[in-house]
């Protein structure tokens, strides 16, 4: 990724926060020591670019996986990420999520309520559902479906932070993220990538003023399964809203 490459996937600046727009398929941050990530290119390998004077270069305050696209949060000093971090604890940041699924929930919207634990203690962050662990919960609304495949739309809150929560979240609802290699029906090579995109996040930084809200475009790989379930496009689904 060049410098220009990424200053233009920039899409809120203020002193505090940043936001950008995370491309799918690159790691946030480098690997540890025993990560398959180790060496290879990560999205903080870039983050020089984004100090616009500062003295030194802004940091994640959250994470997206790999294959996740859109928005991402960076603090450009400790004060400010520590304010952020706050705010992501609390549960205080609203986060919207996209995302197409294999198959066809009965009803237009609900609240998943399953709690998550680790699958295996030597299989880096994969997840399941355990009726042991960390409560997790998602709403869902589905925002369309598709006429001639079994595909649909669905608009992702959740409202607690777990690893990997809405693709466990989906695949055991019986709908898995189109493209899932670990939880859904995607083989794990050579299948379409995955379709979860962090479409709009809305941060309460400033006590005196409205929310900051963003919202990231979205990307190439999901425009014909959106397009399928209905979606027009940038321009009328902005209108909409």
């Amino acid at each position: 990724m060049t410098p220009e490459e990424m200053v233009s996937r920039l899409l809120y600046r203020d002193g505090l926060m940043l936001v950008i727009d995370k491309p799918a398929g690159l790691a946030v941050h480098r690997g540890s020591p025993n990560s398959k990530d180790r060496g290879r290119e990560s999205l903080e390998d870039h983050f020089g670019t984004l100090c616009f004077g500062l003295p030194r270069p802004p940091a994640l305050a959250h994470r997206l996986d790999r294959d996740t696209s859109g928005c991402l949060v960076l603090g450009r000093h400790r004060k400010a990420l520590a304010e952020l971090g706050k705010l992501f604890r609390n549960g205080a940041i609203g986060k919207t999520y996209w995302a197409v699924v294999e198959g066809s929930p009965e009803t237009d919207e609900g609240v998943i309520e399953l709690p998550l634990g680790r699958l295996d203690d030597k299989i880096g962050w994969w997840m399941k559902h355990d009726p042991n662990g960390q409560p997790s919960v998602t709403k869902w609304k589905v925002m369309g479906r598709a006429a001639l495949t079994p595909l649909t739309w669905l608009a992702l809150e959740p409202l607690t932070g777990r690893t990997h929560q809405l693709r466990v979240h989906c695949a055991e609802m019986g709908w898995p993220i189109l493209g899932d290699a670990i939880y859904g029906k995607a083989p794990r090579s050579g299948g379409p990538p995955l379709h979860l995109h962090a479409r709009e996040i809305v941060v309460p930084l400033y006590k005196n003023r409205d929310p900051i809200k963003v919202t990231a475009p979205v990307p190439e790989h999901l425009r014909e399964q959106l397009a399928q379930c209905g979606w027009n496009g940038e321009q009328a689904t902005e209108a909409a809203e």
